[in-house]
């Protein structure tokens, strides 16, 4: 069973922070499931026009494979302008939606201020139920003020629920996957 963690941005380093910390709990607490880190600073993706997969350059395709492949997921943004940012978008553009059918999600997103923590409810879910994924009803967001000055996450509520963020995907996606109950499609 395979956890990705996703930093859908390509500047800035909170998100990928708030990401690492949840895959590293899970590993802590979960040694059974395997995860990985997909940090998209570290390729080069090009836009979604539509082309099949295998016309993408080879970043490209790597990162599909990669979202493809995985079992379930945790879903990490910056908040820009009230938005996800491009890149997260595109990320999903390129993936099939029967890559995510009947997987988790878990999300996760930081911005600059309290105020933006309601983009997860009003954009991210909605895209996560089109793609009929399953998405833990809890989820973390993370301001500056949650950070240190080495970009170290210093808020103990916020390390909590990062715990129990890790609890829930972790629990949904063992109960799903020991389900012997078909799911339609």
């Amino acid at each position: 069973m395979k956890l990705l963690g996703i930093s859908g941005t390509i500047i800035g380093a909170k998100t990928g922070i708030v990401v690492r910390k949840v895959l590293d709990d899970v590993k802590k607490k979960y040694p059974d499931i395997e995860v990985e880190m997909l940090d998209m600073m570290d390729y080069d993706v090009e836009f979604c026009d539509g082309r099949p997969p295998e016309k993408y350059s080879a970043d490209t395709r790597a990162v599909i494979e990669k979202v493809a492949s995985a079992d379930f997921y945790v879903i990490g943004t910056p908040i820009f302008q009230g938005s996800i940012p491009g890149v997260l978008k595109n990320l999903f553009d390129l993936i099939h939606p029967d890559a995510f059918r009947n997987k988790v999600m878990g999300f996760v997103a930081n911005g600059g201020t309290y105020q933006h923590f309601l983009v997860i409810e009003n954009q991210l879910k909605p895209i996560a139920g089109y793609f009929r994924a399953f998405v833990a009803p809890s989820y973390v967001y993370a301001n500056y003020d949650h950070f240190n000055s080495e970009n170290e996450i210093a808020d103990e509520d916020l390390l909590k629920r990062i715990s129990g963020l890790t609890d829930e995907v972790v629990h949904m996606q063992k109960s799903l996957k020991g389900s012997t109950a078909k799911v339609s499609e």
